[in-house]
């Protein structure tokens, strides 16, 4: 079924049809959320046996001897910092542990790099106009702090290699004021895209004309694969920058947030030497330390890389027929209809999806009418502005299979609904 070939009549008889299903879904009153990219209840439940670990009557020294309960060792126990360096395929000098948000320390740095400066270089706040790169669809909460602090931000058109390097290039060699550019670059939130070997290859020899020009690198879903049996792999951006000259041009970033507990889980920036001194500077009078108990039964839980692999093979057994269920009923339903085009991705937490121009506001409020939670239209654009009207990122992991299949149904049926509001509107002159 092809709606552009169909006539007026048979538009108008597969809407009354499609708004009658439509009806038949808001009478059950559902209460069910697709927007945020939530560990399941399942999954929370694989990390309960850390809980475990660490009791009123073991140790709770590091492998140095440091008593985990004290004040100190502010980068972090230097067991857990070479957990997260494996995780984070760099050395564990190159890291800083902090608690559980990569989120948080994002919006440290930035605001850092506002009030005081990188490496000494002038303050943010006392510039003309400071400008980021936005790599899109995105990331919604990027865009929150780069919005949050007055910055400029410019989408860049991402395909399925990643960004638009032409583009990024161009900004960074020739314009002072680009300070940044947000990257999600292994399952990419929301596309799932994998940068390819050559796009970060690319990013590794940019020559930015700002001196305080950094690559906000956050690699959140590194190790989270569908199948961990053909886990995609990129290269790796910090020993790549620093041999193209560009040593201290990387903020990578990662957490243990969706391998554990999101909110009690531990978080770490790994960039270069010159950048950690920039950071602690900061750091040294913003805490006197972070949560060591908790990194120390991160520690003695995973142990090491492996034991994180094996606990995402988990997480995959789980999530996998979520993704698988998204892909049957998209292509079951939109597959032959030339309305809708949708990612496929091999890991991470999302779906992207596109409907036809100027119809995602729409789907997202009927959606809601219906019970159904979404990210709302234009989130993964800056300032909420998505210029066609056509993303909507789907979040399949929280709710349970059979939720997501109701969900589903009710969302490609809304789908349907929206696109031939569009073609009627169309042949009515509207």
């Amino acid at each position: 079924m092809v709606y552009e070939n169909m006539t007026l009549e048979e538009l108008e008889k597969e809407h009354a049809q499609l708004l009658q299903v439509y009806e038949d879904f808001k009478a059950r009153d559902l209460r069910l959320d697709i927007s945020r990219g939530k560990p399941s209840v399942e999954q929370l439940d694989l990390s309960m046996p850390m809980m475990d670990v660490l009791s009123s009557d073991v140790d709770y020294l590091s492998e140095s001897g440091f008593d985990t309960r004290n004040y100190g060792m502010l980068t972090g126990l230097t067991e857990c910092k070479r957990l997260m360096a494996e995780i984070m395929e760099t050395y564990p000098d190159n890291v800083i542990i902090f608690c559980d948000s990569s989120l948080n320390i994002m919006f440290d740095v930035v605001a850092k790099a506002y009030t005081h400066g990188v490496m000494g270089s002038t303050p943010w706040c006392k510039l003309p106009e400071v400008k980021f790169l936005c790599p899109v669809p995105g990331y919604d909460r990027h865009f929150a702090i780069t919005e949050y602090f007055g910055i400029k931000m410019i989408n860049i058109p991402m395909d399925d290699n990643g960004p638009d390097m032409d583009l990024v290039e161009k900004y960074v060699s020739e314009d002072p004021a680009v300070k940044g550019i947000w990257c999600v670059p292994k399952y990419s939130n929301p596309t799932g895209c994998v940068y390819s070997d050559e796009v970060v290859k690319r990013f590794a020899n940019l020559e930015p004309a700002a001196e305080d020009f950094r690559i906000y690198w956050d690699n959140a879903y590194n190790v989270h694969h569908l199948d961990m049996n053909h886990p995609r792999i990129i290269p790796e951006l910090l020993e790549l920058a620093a041999r193209a000259g560009n040593p201290d041009m990387v903020y990578k970033f990662g957490s243990f947030s969706k391998i554990t507990f999101p909110g009690s889980s531990i978080a770490a920036l790994a960039t270069s030497k010159n950048n950690i001194a920039d950071v602690m500077s900061q750091m040294k009078i913003q805490t006197i330390g972070h949560n060591k108990i908790n990194q120390l039964k991160h520690v003695r839980y995973f142990k090491n890389t492996h034991g994180v692999m094996a606990h995402m093979a988990k997480h995959a057994v789980i999530l996998k027929p979520k993704f698988d269920m998204v892909e049957k009923i998209l292509s079951k339903d939109l597959g032959s209809m030339d309305i809708a085009h949708w990612s496929h991705p091999e890991g991470g937490y999302f779906v992207s999806f596109d409907t036809m121009p100027g119809c995602a506001a729409r789907v997202i409020r009927l959606m809601k009418e219906a019970g159904v939670t979404m990210t709302e239209a234009g989130a993964t654009y800056p300032y909420h502005r998505d210029p066609d009207d056509s993303n909507i990122r789907i979040a399949p992991t929280y709710i349970s299979v059979q939720e997501l299949r109701e969900a589903l149904k009710i969302f490609t049926t809304v789908v349907r609904l929206v696109t031939l509001e569009r073609y009627l509107g169309e042949m009515n002159g509207n």
